[in-house]
C-alpha cells in the first residue's frame, strides 16, 4: 500500500490548484480509459471555467485598486479555449498559471538562500560562565549583559559581540562576510556575534547587549528587507497592458483573416502572463540575496531599481570619505587652563558618546594615564556638542557655533588641511581647542571615480566640519562640490535642491539620519554597529570599505537589466511563437506545452541576478553602543 509523506501532503495543502490540477487531469484519463470519454470535455472545460472564476474575481478585486493585472490574459485564454473545445489545452493553462505561483516560490526560496540562512542562525542561548568558578550556566541571549564571561563551545554560534579572553580561538565568520576560511583571534581581539567557533571552546566577555551586536543589526535589517517586497507590480503592469492589447489584435486579426475562432484561441494559448508576472520578483529576489552576500542589507527590491537609476551621489565625510578614527594631533589652551585639565574635563564630558571624535578624545586622554572624573548631567545636541557638568565645572564641548554660545571669546583655532578643531570652553571661559586629523581611506578617490564611470553625473561632499578640512579632503578625493558647516538640517535642504535624480547619500552618523530618510536612496556605513542611521537608511553597508557603495550601485543596475532581460525575452518569444500560431501551425494543446518553455526559460534567465562575481568582503568589529549623540558635526 503507497503512503504519502508528511512533506508530500504539505506540498498538497500549499499548491490546492495544482493539486486539483492534477487530480482532474488523472480522472480524465481514467474516465477514458473505461470508456466514457464523452465525460471528459465537460470534467476539464467545467473545472477550467471554475478556475477561470476565481481568477477573475481575483483580477475585479485588483482593478478596483487600480491595478491592471496581466492576468486578464490567462482569463480570456481559457475562456477561448473551452468555447472552441479545446479542453485539453485550457486545463495545460490552468496548470501553466496555478504552476506558476510553484515555480515563483521555488525561485524565490533559492534567491533567498543566504537571507534566509541568517535567520535560521540567530542565537537564542548563551553559557554564562560565573568568574573565579566552573559554574556554567544556560541563558537566554538577549539576556546578557556586558562584561558577562560567555563560553562558547566547538561549531557554536557566538550570541554576543565580545572580546576574546580565551588564548586563541577561531571562528568562521563565512555567513556574515562571504570568506570561507576561518579567522583566528587571539586575547583582547573582537569577536563578532553570528559567527560560528572552530574545534574548541573559547570564552569571551561580552561588549554589546544581544539586541545591539553586530549580528542581531544584521538579523533586524534582514527581517525588514524581507517584508519588502519588489516592484513586481510595477514593472510587469508597466507591459501588462501594451502586451494585452498586441496579443488581442493578433487573436483577433487571426480570428477575422481565417474566419475560424480556433485560431484566436491558440494564439491566446501562447500569451499567458506567466514571463512578465515572475521574471521581475525571481530577478529582484536575486539581486537582494547578491546584494546580502557582498555584505549590503537593501531593504526592498525597490531599492535597487531606484540605484540603478541613480544620478546624483552625495557622501557625508567623517567615517564615510574617512577612516573616520581620527587621532589627537595636539592641544591648543588658553592660559590658566592647561593641557592636562583640558584634556581631562573634555574626555569626561566625551565619555559616552558614540562619536568616533569623541572616542579618540577619551582615548588620547586614557593613553596619557588621565583618570576620568564623574559627568553628574549631560546635555548633548546632533551635530553641535555636549555640554555636562563633570564635578563641580561646566563642561563644554563641541564645534566653533556651539562653544560661541558658551563663551563668546572663542577664537577661531588655526588649523592645516586635513585637521579639524574641537572647541572646549570650562565654566563659561574658552579653553582652547582640541586639534585631530582625520586620514582619507585610501580606496575613496578610486570609488569616486568608478562612481563617475557607472554613469553619476554628480558627486557631492556635505559636512559639518570647518570649510578648510571639507576641501582639504573633497580635493583628495576628486570632488568639485562641496558645503562644508552643514547642521543635519543644512544636509537635508541640500540633498532636496540637487537637480540631477534620483539622489544617493552615503552617511553613517546619528546626525546624518535626516538625511539619509529624505533622500531617493538612503545607504549607511553600519560596520560599527546599529545606529538611527541604519534605521532610517534604504540599504545598509555592514562592512568597513566604502568601495562597496559602487557594488551596490552596479548590484542594482546588473538586477534591473536582468529582471527588463528576462521580460523582453518572455514577450519576444511570446509575441513570434503568437505570429506562427495565428497561421494554424501551433495547435492550442501543443502551444500550451511551448508556452511551459517559455517560462522556465524567463525563470533561469532572473536566476542569473544571483549570482556573485565580486570577491569576499570583511566585516569590520562593532564597537560598545551608546544612546549618546555625537559631540560635534560631521
Amino acid at each position: 500500500m503507497t503512503t504519502t509523506t508528511p512533506h508530500q501532503r504539505t506540498l498538497v495543502l500549499r499548491y490546492p490548484v495544482v493539486s486539483a490540477t492534477v487530480l482532474v487531469g488523472l480522472a480524465g484519463v481514467a474516465l477514458w480509459m473505461i470508456g466514457f470519454s464523452h465525460a471528459v470535455p465537460w470534467l476539464f472545460s467545467v473545472f477550467a471555467i471554475a478556475v477561470a472564476a476565481v481568477e477573475s474575481w481575483a483580477m475585479v478585486n485588483q482593478l478596483r485598486k487600480g491595478i491592471f493585472g496581466i492576468d486578464v490574459l490567462a482569463v480570456i485564454a481559457i475562456v477561448a479555449t473551452v468555447a472552441v473545445g479545446e479542453y485539453i489545452a485550457s486545463l495545460i493553462i490552468v496548470l501553466m498559471v496555478a504552476g506558476g505561483k510553484a515555480l515563483e516560490d521555488f525561485a524565490q526560496g533559492r534567491a533567498q538562500r543566504e537571507l534566509s540562512a541568517l535567520l535560521s542562525r540567530e542565537p537564542q542561548i548563551a553559557h554564562r560562565q560565573t568568574p573565579g568558578s566552573d559554574r556554567i550556566d544556560d541563558i537566554a541571549a538577549s539576556a546578557v549583559v556586558i562584561g558577562d564571561l560567555i563560553l562558547v563551545r566547538s561549531g557554536e554560534v557566538v550570541p554576543v559581540d565580545g572580546e576574546l579572553v580565551s588564548a586563541s580561538a577561531a571562528f568562521d565568520e563565512s555567513s556574515l562576510t562571504g570568506e570561507s576560511l576561518p579567522v583566528t583571534r587571539v586575547t583582547g581581539d573582537p569577536v563578532l556575534s553570528g559567527s560560528v567557533n572552530g574545534n574548541t571552546a573559547a570564552t569571551i566577555a561580552a561588549t554589546s547587549l544581544a539586541a545591539d551586536s553586530q549580528f542581531q543589526s544584521i538579523i533586524a535589517l534582514v527581517k525588514e528587507a524581507s517584508v519588502n517586497r519588489a516592484p513586481v507590480v510595477r514593472l510587469a503592469d508597466r507591459y501588462a497592458i501594451p502586451f494585452t492589447v498586441v496579443s488581442l489584435i493578433i487573436g483577433i486579426t487571426a480570428w477575422v483573416v481565417s474566419g475560424d475562432p480556433v485560431r484566436f484561441a491558440e494564439v491566446l494559448v501562447l500569451a499567458t502572463p506567466c514571463p512578465l508576472v515572475l521574471a521581475a520578483p525571481v530577478a529582484f529576489m536575486g539581486g537582494m540575496s547578491r546584494a546580502a552576500r557582498n555584505g549590503i542589507i537593501v531593504k526592498g527590491g525597490g531599492v535597487l531599481e531606484r540605484l540603478a537609476r541613480t544620478r546624483t551621489v552625495v557622501f557625508d565625510k567623517t567615517g564615510t570619505l574617512t577612516h573616520g578614527k581620527p587621532a589627537i594631533a595636539r592641544i591648543d589652551v588658553i592660559p590658566p587652563f592647561s593641557e592636562t585639565q583640558a584634556l581631562t574635563l573634555a574626555a569626561s564630558a566625551e565619555q559616552f558618546s558614540s562619536h568616533v571624535l569623541a572616542s579618540s578624545i577619551v582615548e588620547a586622554a586614557k593613553d596619557r594615564g588621565l583618570t576620568l572624573r564623574d559627568v553628574t548631567s549631560s546635555t548633548e545636541s546632533a551635530a553641535q556638542g555636549v555640554s555636562a557638568v563633570v564635578g563641580t565645572n561646566t563642561v563644554d564641548v563641541g564645534t566653533l557655533a556651539f562653544i560661541e554660545a558658551a563663551s563668546p571669546q572663542v577664537q577661531q583655532a588655526t588649523i592645516v588641511g586635513g585637521e579639524l578643531a574641537i572647541y572646549l570652553a570650562i565654566d563659561g571661559s574658552f579653553a582652547g581647542s582640541i586639534i585631530a586629523t582625520d586620514p582619507v581611506r585610501e580606496s575613496a578617490r578610486d570609488t569616486i571615480d568608478r562612481l563617475r564611470q557607472l554613469g553619476v553625473t554628480e558627486v557631492v561632499m556635505l559636512t559639518g566640519d570647518a570649510q578648510a578640512t571639507a576641501d582639504f579632503v573633497a580635493g583628495e578625493v576628486g570632488i568639485t562640490q562641496v558645503q562644508a558647516n552643514c547642521l543635519p538640517a543644512d544636509k537635508v535642504r541640500a540633498v532636496k535642491a540637487l537637480p540631477q535624480r534620483p539622489v544617493l547619500m552615503v552617511g553613517d552618523g546619528v546626525n546624518d539620519s535626516p538625511v539619509l530618510a529624505s533622500a531617493d536612496i538612503g545607504i549607511a556605513m553600519g560596520a560599527r554597529g546599529a545606529t538611527a542611521a541604519s534605521e532610517s537608511a534604504d540599504a545598509v553597508i555592514l562592512v568597513d570599505d566604502i568601495a562597496v557603495v559602487v557594488r551596490a550601485v552596479q548590484i542594482g543596475r546588473d538586477t534591473v537589466r536582468i529582471a527588463l532581460q528576462s521580460i523582453w525575452l518572455g514577450i519576444s518569444l511570446s509575441v513570434v511563437l503568437m505570429v506562427i500560431a495565428s497561421f494554424g501551425f501551433i495547435p492550442a494543446t501543443v502551444g500550451a506545452g511551448i508556452q511551459e518553455v517559455v517560462d522556465l526559460a524567463t525563470i533561469l534567465n532572473a536566476l542569473r541576478a544571483i549570482r556573485p562575481k565580486e570577491r569576499a568582503v570583511t566585516l569590520a568589529p562593532s564597537r560598545r553602543p551608546s544612546p549618546a549623540v555625537p559631540a560635534v558635526s560631521k
